[in-house]
């Protein structure tokens, strides 16, 4: 199984009761069906995947792969503080569909995670799985940087098929292709490595922004794609002010409030986190414009 292009990170929608809803995240699914998208990530980061218990993660994986066409893959975010936790939520997103499962490093006991652990860890979920494992790197949130070094010895499992790595550090990817198997692919995370990225032989892209500009990202991946690096750069150099708002700026409350923006259904985030102010909502409307991406 290969994974490559771009797949958004989507947002999971809330009722104003603070549920999930099912009916809006559907509708999402169908409007980003028409743009090119080779799929979608559940319950990753900007998806509050920390915010979300395991039934409600079970439960969105369902919905995505009922309304998504057929052929987009569904990958589920499945990484627990725990070995076992992983597992079990990895089997139970399987059940309902789920191609592939995205495992976030484990990180609260940081100081602990050292190669050897994080190598059996690994080892253990994909050894159980009857998913193939995407490993996700994500320092920002994690604190903690699992190697190239390492990835590469996980590789070798026949289960790791890829990694997503959002360090946002362009040598890093590269280190990353280098030392890995031209099969396994190697997906960028962060918007504003996304263009070296794909030059240097990334597969793709799982980019925040691609929820809010999905016909940007997928031109990008199709552009590099094509040898057709100055229009790629151009597109990229006009979405980034975008990517940084739904992303470093912003959040999660900012990347709700663009979908909002944009005629999707983004809602309100989940407590803790609180929604935008009008006055942050109106700088992403400038910038959403700007951009070229809300008329």
């Amino acid at each position: 199984m290969r994974i490559q292009g771009v797949y958004p990170p989507i947002a999971t929608p809330f009722d104003e009761r603070g549920h999930l809803n099912c009916k809006a995240l559907a509708a999402n699914i169908q409007r980003w069906d028409e743009t090119g998208l080779n799929g979608y990530v559940i319950a990753g980061s900007n998806g509050e995947n920390v915010l979300l218990d395991a039934d409600e993660i079970i439960t969105a994986v369902r919905g995505v792969r009922r309304a998504a066409a057929s052929g987009k893959l569904v990958i589920a975010g499945t990484g627990c503080q725990s070995t076992a936790a992983t597992i079990r939520l990895t089997c139970a997103v399987a059940d309902v569909g789920a191609d592939a499962a995205l495992v976030m490093t484990p990180s609260f006991y940081s100081v602990e995670m050292t190669d050897a652990a994080l190598l059996h860890h690994y080892e253990a979920v994909a050894d159980a799985s009857p998913l193939p494992i995407l490993i996700y790197n994500v320092p920002k949130f994690t604190h903690l940087n699992i190697s190239p070094a390492v990835v590469a010895r996980l590789a070798e499992h026949d289960k790791i098929i890829g990694v997503k790595d959002s360090a946002g550090d362009v040598s890093q990817l590269v280190e990353l292709i280098r030392l890995c198997p031209s099969d396994f692919d190697v997906l960028i995370g962060n918007a504003g490595a996304y263009l070296e990225g794909l030059v240097a032989g990334a597969a793709g892209g799982i980019l925040a922004v691609a929820n809010v500009a999905p016909y940007e990202c997928v031109a990008i991946w199709r552009l590099v794609r094509d040898g057709r690096y100055d229009e790629a750069r151009e597109t990229h150099v006009r979405v980034m002010p975008a990517a940084r708002a739904v992303t470093s700026q912003y959040g999660v409350p900012g990347l709700k409030a663009a979908l909002d923006l944009l005629g999707y259904y983004g809602g309100a985030p989940r407590l803790p986190l609180l929604p935008l102010d009008q006055l942050a909502r109106d700088d992403i409307r400038n910038i959403l414009t700007e951009a070229g991406l809300l008329a």
